[in-house]
């Protein structure tokens, strides 16, 4: 295969971008492009090209596990992670191969924990819609919202809330139950369900 363009990685000089037979392969440092003897024009033997793919394989597979030290990820978060540091496709397939067989990526486990830990706070739409936005599948978070919340009235989610903002349904004006109402609103709830909880006027009764 021949090197048809070397270009500079964006934000900073020590990372080239190698473009073969005019598609992009790999991002190299720059004492690498010396190693491998690699310029434009110049025609990549076989053997030289594996040892590349092995450098790169390696240094996928650290950047993912650098990159689930520093926080919790789905799968296609650590995949878009990857994909932005110019890793080619199969290197970033056999990094989250790698991770995936020590268990540091389990999307289904993520989208339990994150929901377990919002369920307080979030409504189960507003949680559902956060992990879609993160790349989970709908089947994944959808299990994991039903082995979370189970058979959990709408209600007692909205009476949680309501009692975190000091929600007195004795005491509360029509200004302080409008104002609570368009806040559950916005997190999701169905009127019908706050408007039930809004206008009991003992829920200890």
């Amino acid at each position: 295969m021949t090197v048809t363009q070397i270009e500079a990685v964006a934000g900073g000089k020590t990372k080239y971008r190698v473009f073969l037979d005019g598609q992009p392969a790999f991002v190299l440092y720059k004492g690498e492009l010396s190693r491998y003897h690699i310029r434009e024009g110049a025609v990549l033997e076989e053997t030289v090209l594996a040892q590349i793919e092995e450098v790169i394989r390696k240094r996928a597979r650290l950047r993912a596990m650098h990159l689930l030290n520093a926080m919790e990820r789905t799968e296609s978060q650590l995949r878009s992670k990857l994909e932005e540091g110019g890793y080619p496709k199969e290197a970033v397939q056999d990094a989250l191969d790698y991770v995936k067989s020590f268990g540091y990526v389990n999307d289904e486990d993520y989208a339990r924990r994150f929901a377990e830990n919002r369920k307080k706070s979030k409504s189960r739409r507003e949680i559902q819609s956060l992990l879609l936005q993160k790349g989970l599948s709908r089947e994944e978070v959808e299990s994991a919202l039903e082995e979370v919340y189970g058979q959990e009235d709408a209600l007692d989610a909205i009476r949680r809330l309501a009692k975190k903002r000091h929600y007195d349904p004795a005491t509360a004006t029509s200004k302080e139950k409008q104002k609570l109402c368009a806040y559950l609103t916005r997190k999701g709830f169905r009127y019908e369900d706050i408007r039930q909880v809004i206008q009991v006027p003992d829920w200890n009764a």
